[in-house]
């Protein structure tokens, strides 16, 4: 196997992972903002390190093949080129990733600060997440519902309680978390989501849903107690049509 071969080989070995990867890779559409974001660098890092693989293995193959019955191997001969040349090619791909990361981290949707907003025309839903031993109680205390009853207008203020948090699609959500208790971590992985809940603390997560009729399991992701794994939850997600309604039965209530 000469340099040519195992060069074409390696070059098709890549094609060949890439078209296996893809299907894997390719989403239907995301749950969340958060969520696409977070699958779109996954993606581009794979994409990324299939080429390095296959041409790490392949060298790794060619080698040993080719010095398979080599009973008296020789020193390595100093290369200074292909040393210079493989560390400056190290320093790009590092580079590369680490500017690809930080795009993303720094993603309201991924690592919300107290100050940033998604990008939306709409006023994001204020949703308080409260853990504790061992449940989850939600809350929406900015939330209104209006009820028209002939030409008189009356706005009550809506807050819910319960194991099931509901969402709106196509709307932020910034989900403010903390915990009553001790250290605990909101967590639904299906829609890319995760913080820590510390007690006298507020975390603050957001994003946007963008597929309604929809449930997703919710646990915590911090071992918290012999009750630990029984802290679970679901998340619902609505159009805001729906949601609407949602809020309006709940006052009723």
């Amino acid at each position: 196997m000469n340099e040519r071969r195992a060069g074409l080989a390696a070059l098709f070995g890549a094609v060949l992972l890439a078209f296996i990867a893809d299907p894997a890779l390719a989403q239907s559409t995301a749950d969340t903002n958060t969520e696409e974001l977070i699958w779109g660098l996954n993606t581009w890092l794979l994409y990324l390190a299939i080429p390095i693989t296959v041409l790490v293995e392949g060298i790794l193959i060619y080698t040993v093949w080719k010095y398979r019955k080599n009973d008296e191997p020789q020193p390595t001969k100093e290369n200074r080129r292909l040393e210079i040349t493989w560390t400056v090619a190290t320093a790009v791909i590092l580079v590369a990733v680490g500017i690809g990361a930080y795009t993303v981290l720094a993603e309201p949707a991924v690592s919300a600060g107290a100050t940033q907003e998604l990008d939306s025309d709409q006023e994001p839903i204020e949703i308080q997440v409260t853990a504790q031993r061992y449940a989850w109680t939600f809350e929406y205390p900015n939330e209104t519902v209006e009820e028209i009853t002939g030409d008189s207008a009356t706005v009550t203020r809506q807050s819910s309680l319960g194991e099931s948090l509901v969402v709106p699609t196509d709307r932020p959500v910034r989900f403010n978390i903390t915990s009553s208790d001790w250290l605990h971590a909101f967590h639904v992985p299906t829609m890319g989501l995760k913080k820590d809940a510390f007690p006298g603390q507020y975390n603050t997560l957001q994003t946007i849903v963008q597929r309604a009729d929809r449930k997703h399991q919710l646990y915590c992701a911090e071992y918290c107690g012999s009750g630990h794994s029984q802290m679970l939850g679901t998340v619902e997600t609505m159009s805001q049509d729906d949601f609407e309604t949602w809020l309006a039965n709940q006052a009723e209530e």
